[in-house]
């Protein structure tokens, strides 16, 4: 009887003392799980700030490349004057144009004498174009608030 005790007593020493290594164990991989955790959080942290400078320094030239563009602009805005650019044919000439070259198709498609068809047509239809075209622009300046 005195072995059996023995032995039982031996089993449950040796179970006590390994389970208390197990726990130990167990809270040193929680420990480094924590900080390897908190090492990620520090990298990505890293990395975002990187990034918040990048971003910074590409703000920081684009506004000196727009602020030295607005010098030159200025600075070409104060140099000699540069002609106005043209601003193209106006409504009454292009109607004059257009009336004209379809008058003198439609004039001597209609006359037996072709040429003073073309002619008295085309007459005739650069005076309705270019009427036509005058009573575009002046609804257009009417519109644009200029009389």
């Amino acid at each position: 009887m005195k072995s059996i005790v023995l032995i039982f007593s031996a089993i449950c020493f040796l179970f006590a003392c390994n389970s208390g290594s197990n726990k130990e164990s167990e809270a040193l991989a929680a420990k480094q799980a924590t900080i390897d955790s908190m090492q990620a959080v520090i990298a990505k942290k890293a990395v975002v700030d990187s990034m918040n400078a990048v971003m910074a320094d590409r703000e920081e030239k684009l506004k000196a490349q727009n602020e030295e563009k607005d010098r030159q602009v200025v600075a070409n805005n104060n140099a000699a004057p540069v002609a106005a650019r043209k601003k193209g044919w106006n409504h009454t000439a292009k109607g004059a144009v257009v009336g004209a070259g379809t008058g003198a198709v439609t004039g001597a498609i209609i006359n037996k004498n072709r040429a003073e068809g073309a002619i008295v047509g085309s007459l005739i239809g650069a005076g309705v174009g270019a009427g036509t075209g005058a009573l575009v622009d002046r609804s257009k300046k009417k519109k644009n608030g200029s009389n």
